[in-house]
């Protein structure tokens, strides 16, 4: 049997909670868009709001990264987003990311009116807003680990890290969903950094997924 259908047999799951993610929509003439400093800039500097933190463009490409993992194509994560207005998205592991970011941007506007996303063909809920707080949705007495990451923390290497996880069936990671500043919550059992280097919230899940698919043999 490969490791491949060892690790889908296997109970284990990881849990990503994007937090603090910028998706928030803006009324341009007659239509509904996703606000981001891009396109928005005027209206930003108008509302004196920091350009730096309309960036939903990093809760993109996190999503991407985290749904195109082998671990998320073998069943073994599950993600919840909480944005920057306290709203808690759910998305189902079989959801197809949009590539383009334009495409991207249409779908999260259509879920933030709407309240979720079903697919077409099998009217399965794709994304779906659902009711806080974040910890109703979390698996209990579980490891919640807060990634951050500061000048002169004492770094643990990721592999080395996630080894005490291995009889765990569910661990929580919680990767901040933009551009600067550590992770502001009172959820969890655990904080670490897993770099000397300011890293962006895709490569964050990039390691976190990698290291988990080495623990639990995912190929």
């Amino acid at each position: 049997m490969s490791s491949l259908n060892q690790a889908v047999k296997k109970t284990q799951k990881l849990t990503v909670v994007v937090e603090n993610a910028f998706l928030e929509t803006i009324q341009v003439r007659d239509k509904y868009q996703l606000l981001n400093s891009d396109d928005h800039h005027a209206e930003m500097a108008r509302a004196k709001r920091p350009m730096e933190n309309a960036r939903p463009d990093i809760v993109h490409q996190l999503l991407l990264q985290l749904f195109d993992s082998p671990l998320n194509k073998a069943g073994l994560l599950q993600v919840y987003i909480r944005t920057n207005q306290n709203q808690i998205i759910h998305i189902n592991h079989t959801t197809k990311i949009p590539r383009t970011f334009a495409r991207f941007c249409g779908l999260m506007v259509q879920l933030l009116y709407k309240h979720q996303i079903r697919a077409a063909e099998t009217n399965e809920i794709l994304m779906r807003l659902i009711a806080g707080p974040i910890t109703k949705h979390l698996p209990m007495n579980k490891p919640v680990v807060e990634l951050e990451y500061e000048q002169g923390s004492k770094i643990v290497p990721i592999n080395e890290y996630v080894q005490k996880f291995k009889e765990e069936e569910e661990v929580v990671f919680v990767i901040g969903g933009f551009a600067r500043g550590n992770v502001e919550i009172d959820y969890s059992t655990e904080k670490t950094a897993i770099s000397q280097y300011p890293l962006s919230a895709a490569a964050v899940a990039a390691r976190v997924t990698a290291a988990f698919e080495n623990l639990w043999g995912v190929i």
